[in-house]
């Protein structure tokens, strides 16, 4: 779940404090950002808050930097449009020691063109299954998909994963360059004591609650058409949304809701029910958990990674059962309903952004001791 920091090798000239190599200018680029409201981005915000506060200097790439289109299918995100020029010319007048490239869309590919040109390290990130959500909506073959991530990863100095089986996956497709970067809370909102959400006060019980990206591949019938009593609530905007409302008229959409009032959301629940087979972690999860909210999923690369099989960590290392993993999600959900909300709580609070951090750096570190490489006249 959380491996351990190894030691970065430390560039020379550099003052090594812990697994931190201070001071250091890194570029992020990602075409995910706020306003979005997803993984990617909470985890990127969270890191660039963490790095901050320990010194570094951190130049965002980010979509709002330029001229932007709706994504196809998917208006709410926003794609940088013809981003080539400008994002060199950003990271030519930033002058970065490390770019860290977070997604694999027009930015991530910008930022990648210039990197290899100019021959200075970067580190790339694999947050979403894009062959298997590409295929689901084009209808062709994530075989296809895949050769095109093995050549965008391929020159990074270490792609950053976020559990095992997710490294596991991608050195069976040859990517094998991959580094542990974990998940974590804010302990201060995700808490199990707080405010409870109004809209959910009244629901009958038990609330079955789910939360993230309303989209096809995010499993969502599997939940929403299961056979179990009580209060189904959905927490999230995405291209589905409309469509889920009119097929299922019973459940409870309340839209998007962040900071204290999707804690709030979570704390007012009984169950967290995770139906993805697709999310590479889940950071749902173990903000629900944290907030003493056990889970419903399936046993699938991501809740096995964070849970384990058993739902007592992935060593079965916990006392306590905090989730239950089945095939029958209907079975799942029963049993999560018997669960502890305190041990749940408990194993929430374990994941931390300061430990994720230590990881980044150290994966960081271990790029920047590699040769540097060649400038390169590149395209893409």
């Amino acid at each position: 779940m959380n491996a351990p920091v190894q030691t970065p090798a430390i560039p020379a000239g550099a003052l090594y404090i812990g697994p931190v190599i201070s001071p250091l200018k890194i570029a992020i680029a990602t075409d995910a950002w706020y306003p979005q409201i997803n993984g990617v981005v909470r985890t990127l915000g969270a890191t660039v808050a963490e790095l901050d506060r320990r010194g570094h200097e951190v130049e965002l790439i980010t979509p709002e930097r330029f001229l932007t289109v709706p994504m196809p299918g998917y208006a709410a995100i926003r794609l940088a449009m013809a981003p080539r020029f400008s994002a060199r010319r950003m990271l030519d007048d930033f002058g970065p020691d490390i770019v860290h490239i977070a997604t694999e869309g027009p930015i991530g590919w910008s930022a990648r063109g210039w990197c290899k040109a100019r021959g200075v390290p970067f580190t790339t990130a694999f947050h979403t299954r894009f062959p298997d959500y590409a295929a689901l909506r084009t209808g062709i073959s994530a075989e296809r998909f895949w050769p095109i991530m093995a050549r965008f990863h391929g020159a990074s100095r270490a792609v950053l994963v976020a559990t095992k089986s997710l490294a596991d996956e991608l050195a069976r497709r040859g990517i094998t360059h991959t580094r542990s970067w974990s998940r974590g809370i804010d302990s201060w909102q995700f808490r199990p004591d707080g405010e409870k959400l109004p809209a959910m006060a009244d629901l009958p019980r038990p609330i079955l609650l789910n939360v993230g990206r309303v989209a096809p591949e995010k499993g969502l019938d599997a939940f929403l058409s299961a056979d179990v009593p009580g209060s189904k609530v959905v927490v999230g905007d995405g291209p589905a949304l409309e469509d889920f409302r009119r097929r299922y008229p019973d459940v409870h959409f309340l839209g998007s809701l962040a900071g204290e009032n999707l804690a709030a959301a979570y704390r007012s629940a009984d169950c967290f029910v995770f139906p993805s087979r697709t999310d590479t972690f889940g950071l749902v999860v173990i903000e629900a958990l944290a907030c003493g909210l056990p889970v419903a999923a399936y046993p699938v690369p991501g809740p096995i990674d964070i849970v384990g099989r058993e739902g007592r960590g992935v060593n079965n290392e916990m006392p306590a059962t905090v989730a239950v993993l089945d095939d029958d999600l209907t079975q799942a959900i029963g049993g999560a309903l018997q669960l502890d909300r305190r041990a749940a709580a408990v194993f929430g609070a374990r994941f931390t952004w300061e430990r994720a951090t230590d990881q980044f750096l150290s994966a960081i570190g271990q790029a920047l001791r590699q040769p540097r490489a060649a400038a390169e006249p590149v395209t893409a």
